[in-house]
């Protein structure tokens, strides 16, 4: 399970430190996709085919579920890690989640979610100013 929050720079090639908590888990190869919120979702292998199943799934005649499978897949891309630990994110996925040097990478359960520092850190303020709304809407979780 992937958890935490981490700081890392991304250098002038565009490649980025996975976490090291996060590393065994996610193995040698990763795929990175637009995420919701302007982040990129940065999935394992194994996670990677369960999502795909899931869009693979989504109607074709149903117009919302025909963009968000397009959104997540035409953005899709499998990423080696290096020796080092490091992958390159391609810059039209910079682009979309508004990256530039400083990068937070989240923890999500079954992927890991990379942000813009400065987007990152906007969210969660505004989150953290009433988790009490959010969880009135999840009965049960907690």
């Amino acid at each position: 399970m992937l958890i935490g929050e981490f700081r890392h720079t991304i250098d002038t090639k565009n490649r980025v430190s996975l976490p090291a908590k996060f590393r065994k888990e996610m193995g040698k190869k990763v795929y990175v996709t637009r995420g919701l919120d302007n982040c990129l979702s940065v999935y394992t292998e194994k996670s990677w085919k369960v999502i795909l199943s899931k869009l693979e799934g989504l109607s074709i005649s149903k117009a919302s579920e025909r963009g968000f499978n397009r959104f997540m897949l035409s953005g899709a891309t499998e990423v080696d890690v290096d020796g080092n630990g490091r992958i390159l994110v391609p810059e039209y996925l910079k682009e979309f989640a508004n990256i530039e040097k400083k990068v937070v990478w989240t923890g999500a359960g079954d992927r890991a979610e990379m942000w813009a520092e400065g987007v990152w850190d906007s969210y969660l303020s505004a989150k953290q100013e009433d988790p009490e709304a959010m969880a009135e809407n999840l009965e049960g979780i907690i």
